[in-house]
C-alpha cells in the first residue's frame, strides 16, 4: 500500500491564513475537518501552520506525511442513522517544534495574509509562569509564546491595524479567551512592553472566548490495520470521531466573513455571549449524563449506550431533559430541543463505549455544577420538585453506599464524601441513623453544596422516599412506578 503523503495524493495546498498551537487528536478532527470542509465548500482558501507547542520527540511530525492524514467520523446522524466517513484532510500545510525551529515560528508573524489563531494546550497550557523572558526562545509557557509571537508581528508591521489577529483558545476553561488575554497581558506588564503594543493588542486583535463540543476517540489503535486496509493506503496519523460537533465562538460579527461560513452547513455559531450555550451543554449533555450514571449502574447496566438501549432508560432521560432541563434554559426552545435529540443520538453512538463507572469519577461535583442550578431555577419557576433530579439525587446516594448486587464499587470521589457516606450507610445499617436522617445530612452539606438542600421544600421527602423504594424494590421498578412504564 503506498503511504499517504502529496506524493502519492494529488491534494488541494492553501496560502497560509491560520495559525494553530497544538497538533493533537481533538483539533485536528475538529478544528482543521472544519477548516478542510470549508476550504472545500467555500472561497476560504485557508491553509494551517501547526506549532508544536511542547519540546518531544516521541511523536513524528505531521510533515512525514506532507500533513495529510484521515479523520474518520462515525456515529448516529440527525435521522438517527448509522454514519461512518473518512476524509482526508489536506488543509494542514506543515508543522513547525517550536523549541527546534524557533526562527521559522516568529517568521510567520511576518506573513500578512494570517488572520486567525486557534490553540489547544490542555487547561494547563494557559499559564503564567513569571520565569519567562521576552528573548527565550522560546518561552515555556504558551500564552508568553504567543506574546512574543505578537510582539514581533506589531513590530514588524510598525502597529498597523490591518495587521492583527483574532485568537480563538478552545482549551476547556471558562472564558478562555479572556483568560488567555489577561495573562498575555500579564507578561507585557513583567517584560515592560510598550504602552503602543498593548493599546494595538486591545484596539486591532480580538481573544475570543470558545465552546467546543465533539468526543474525538483519537487514533484507532485496535483498528488501524484493519481500516488502512480498506482505505488502501499508510496513514500513521488518522483520527476517529464522533458525529456531531458544535463550535461556538464569541467574537465579532466579521468573523462568519473571515470564516465564510455565510452558506456553510457546519455548526458553527458566531455570538456576542456564549454563557447560554454553556448551560445548554453543562445542562443537556453533561446534566443527563450525570443523572444516568447512577440509576443505570445500579441497574445493572454498565455502559451509556447499553442504558439509552433500554426503553425505561431512554424515556427517564427524555423526561429529565425534556421536562425538567430545558425549561430551565435560556435559549430558543426549539434549538434547545435540537440539541438535546443531538445527545441522546450521541449517547446511542454503537461507536462509543462510555463506562458509566469511569464517567462516575467526582460525582458529587458534578452533581453540584451540571443538576444543582436547574434544579434550583425548576423550583423556582414550578413551586416544585422535579422528579426525575430527585430520581438523580436518590440513586446517587444509593451508589455511594458502595455496594452492587453486594460486591464493593470502586468509587472515586472527594475524601470528605466517601468518609461521609461510609459513616452514614454503616450508622443506617445498624439502626443509629434513619433513612430520613442519612438524606437531610447529604442535603445538608452546606461545605459542598454552598446552602442546604433541606430547605427546598418537599426535596428531603421525595429524594428519601425514592431511595427507600430503590432499597426495598429496586431501581428499576422505582422508574417504573414513576414513570408508568
Amino acid at each position: 500500500m503506498q503511504a499517504l503523503n502529496r506524493k502519492n495524493f494529488n491534494k488541494n495546498k492553501y496560502p497560509t491564513k491560520i495559525m494553530q498551537y497544538g497538533e493533537g487528536n481533538f483539533l485536528r478532527a475538529f478544528i482543521d475537518w472544519q477548516i478542510d470542509k470549508l476550504n472545500e465548500t467555500s472561497d476560504l482558501n485557508a491553509g494551517v501552520a501547526v506549532i508544536r507547542p511542547i519540546d518531544y520527540d516521541a511523536i513524528p511530525l505531521l510533515n512525514v506525511q506532507d500533513g495529510l492524514y484521515t479523520t474518520i467520523i462515525r456515529g448516529l446522524n440527525e435521522q438517527g442513522e448509522t454514519v461512518a466517513d473518512h476524509r482526508i484532510i489536506s488543509s494542514i500545510n506543515e508543522e513547525i517544534p517550536v523549541y527546534k525551529d524557533f526562527p521559522r515560528y516568529m517568521a510567520l508573524a511576518e506573513n500578512p495574509d494570517l488572520k486567525i489563531i486557534f490553540s489547544n494546550t490542555t487547561e494547563a497550557g494557559i499559564e503564567y509562569i513569571d520565569t519567562d523572558k521576552l528573548d527565550d526562545a522560546p518561552a515555556k509557557a504558551f500564552p508568553a509564546k504567543l506574546t512574543q509571537w505578537l510582539f514581533h508581528r506589531f513590530n514588524h508591521f510598525n502597529g498597523s491595524p490591518d495587521s492583527g489577529m483574532v485568537i480563538i483558545p478552545c482549551e476547556l476553561i471558562d472564558y478562555n479567551g479572556e483568560k488567555l488575554k489577561e495573562i498575555v497581558f500579564q507578561y507585557c506588564q513583567l517584560w515592560q512592553l510598550p504602552h503602543t503594543f498593548v493599546t494595538w493588542l486591545n484596539e486591532s486583535n480580538y481573544f475570543c472566548s470558545s465552546l467546543v463540543d465533539r468526543i474525538v476517540t483519537g487514533f484507532p489503535r485496535d483498528e488501524h490495520q484493519q481500516l488502512q486496509e480498506s482505505l488502501g493506503y499508510l496513514d500513521n496519523f488518522m483520527v476517529t470521531a464522533e458525529y456531531f460537533h458544535l463550535f461556538v465562538i464569541q467574537g465579532p460579527q466579521h468573523l462568519a466573513e473571515l470564516l465564510c461560513l455565510q452558506n456553510s452547513d457546519l455548526n458553527i455559531k458566531i455570538v456576542d455571549d456564549i454563557s447560554p450555550y454553556k448551560q445548554q451543554k453543562v445542562g443537556i449533555l453533561n446534566g443527563a449524563h450525570t443523572a444516568l450514571v447512577p440509576l443505570a449502574y445500579m441497574a445493572n447496566i454498565d455502559s451509556v449506550g447499553d442504558a439509552l438501549a433500554d426503553p425505561l432508560f431512554e424515556k427517564y432521560l427524555t423526561q429529565l431533559i425534556f421536562s425538567e432541563i430545558i425549561p430551565t434554559l435560556d435559549l430558543p426552545e426549539e434549538e434547545l430541543k435540537r440539541f438535546a435529540n443531538d445527545v441522546l443520538n450521541r449517547f446511542r453512538n454503537p461507536y462509543i463505549c462510555h463506562l458509566l463507572l469511569s464517567i462516575s469519577l467526582n460525582s458529587m461535583t458534578k452533581f453540584k455544577t451540571r443538576i444543582l442550578p436547574q434544579l434550583h431555577t425548576y423550583v423556582a419557576t414550578n413551586n416544585a420538585v422535579p422528579n426525575m433530579m430527585a430520581l438523580a439525587i436518590a440513586g446517587q446516594i444509593l451508589m455511594y453506599k458502595g455496594l452492587r448486587n453486594e460486591q464493593p464499587i470502586e468509587l472515586s470521589d472527594a475524601p470528605q464524601w466517601l468518609e461521609l457516606f461510609n459513616t452514614l450507610w454503616h450508622d443506617f445499617d445498624n439502626n443509629a441513623l434513619s433513612l430520613t436522617a442519612l438524606v437531610e445530612q447529604v442535603l445538608g452539606a452546606k461545605w459542598h453544596w454552598e446552602s442546604d438542600l433541606n430547605e427546598i421544600p418537599e426535596l428531603t421527602a421525595t429524594v428519601t422516599t425514592h431511595l427507600r423504594t430503590m432499597l426495598t424494590n429496586g431501581v428499576g421498578a422505582t422508574l417504573t412506578n414513576q414513570l408508568g412504564q
